[in-house]
Formats: C-alpha cells, sequence, structure tokens
C-alpha cells in the first residue's frame, strides 16, 4: 500500500513538473508572425532614423538562438553608436553559424568604427579562410595594408582582386599606386591608363602617370 502511495506521489509531482516545463516553454516561444512584425516595424523605424525604437521592436521577440534577430541588431546598435553592443550581437550570430561570411562582415563595422584595425584585419583574414577569393575582403584588407604600409602585402590582395574583376575602377586604381610604390613603373603606367578609361580625366590616375613621367 505505502509502495502505492509513493508512486502515485511520484506520478502527480512528475505530472507538475512536466507541466511547469512545458509552460515555461510556450511562454519563451515567440510566434513567427510576432518576429516578422517587429522586423517590419524595425524597418520602419530605421528608415525614420528612430534606432531606438527599431532596436525595442526586435528586443521584445529577442531570442538568444535565432541568428537573424541577433544580426539585425548587431546593425541597428551600430547605427546608434552602440558599438560594444553591436559586438555583442554579430559575435553572437557569428557563433550561431560559424561560416557566416555576412555577420563577419557587419562585425567590421562596430571595430572600424572604434578604430581597432588590427581586428578588423583579422575578421578579414578569417573571411578570407572560407571564401580565398572573396574580392570585398581582398579589397578592404589591401586598403589596410597600404595604409599601414605594407606595399608587399598589399600587392597580393590587390592582384586578386583585379585578377578577378580586371575593369573594376578601386581595384585597378590601387593596384596602379601599389605598383608605383613598389617601382613596378611599366606596370603601374599601364594600370593607370586603364583607369582613365573606366574614368576619363581621372584626377588620381593621371597625378600617378604625371609621378611617372618625373623617374
Amino acid at each position: 500500500m505505502d509502495v502505492l502511495k509513493w508512486s502515485k506521489r511520484f506520478l502527480i509531482a512528475t505530472f507538475i513538473l512536466f507541466t511547469f516545463v512545458a509552460i515555461n516553454a510556450q511562454s519563451s516561444y515567440t510566434p513567427m508572425g510576432d518576429i516578422r512584425s517587429a522586423f517590419k516595424d524595425s524597418y520602419v523605424y530605421e528608415g525614420q532614423g528612430d534606432y531606438e525604437s527599431a532596436i525595442k521592436a526586435l528586443k521584445n521577440v529577442y531570442d538568444l538562438n535565432n541568428y537573424e534577430v541577433n544580426l539585425r541588431l548587431g546593425w541597428l546598435t551600430y547605427l546608434n553608436k552602440q558599438y560594444d553592443e553591436s559586438i555583442k550581437y554579430y559575435e553572437i550570430a557569428n557563433n550561431l553559424m560559424p561560416l557566416s561570411i555576412e555577420a563577419k562582415f557587419g562585425l567590421v563595422n562596430p571595430y572600424a568604427a572604434q578604430e581597432k584595425w588590427g581586428k578588423v584585419e583579422e575578421i578579414y583574414q578569417n573571411i578570407l579562410k572560407l571564401d580565398p577569393n572573396n574580392s570585398v575582403a581582398n579589397y578592404r584588407l589591401g586598403l589596410i595594408y597600404y595604409y599601414k604600409p605594407d606595399y608587399d602585402k598589399a600587392y597580393r590582395q590587390f592582384e586578386k582582386v583585379v585578377n578577378s574583376y580586371p575593369f573594376d575602377y578601386y581595384s585597378v586604381l590601387m593596384f596602379a599606386w601599389t605598383n608605383f610604390k613598389l617601382g613596378k613603373y611599366s606596370e603601374a603606367e599601364t594600370l593607370f591608363n586603364k583607369v582613365l578609361l573606366i574614368s576619363p580625366d581621372d584626377a588620381s590616375a593621371l597625378e600617378g602617370l604625371k609621378a611617372l613621367n618625373k623617374k
């Protein structure tokens, strides 16, 4: 009889426990319709420049395990100049989806705003480990090296971009100046002239050709 009473009490306690867990799980679940509505509101507020309200709209449906919510909060807090908060959300998004390149590009923004160029360089290198020919990461990393200055490293990054996009204005121009800085004057001349095909009368390309004439 005692065994039966104990079993009955155990079953009741177990039922209460699972009911509590189920209720708690339901209370933490956010319907997709609410998330869509929050995103829609956040876009409206962002368009109005009201970043605080846009952030609040998404925080009302916040889920630590939701990649999209964390990614968007990373962007909105960046726009609101809450750079440490932005880093936090982008890091969460990146941890949720480690292969995400967009989360890494997003993470660059708050670090760049804080002028933490070492972190920016590290992020671009991580992107290139996943996507070695990513033109944006190669170009921006090339800029970092150019202005350090480290022209040899800049050369390698710009060369990758120009090989993929031979008629891209910014990449060809920077590759031209990098060649000039490295003393590769013939290559620089060819590239400066190519820039003038993309952007006739371009001031920077003309300046480069003028500098070459003095060599």
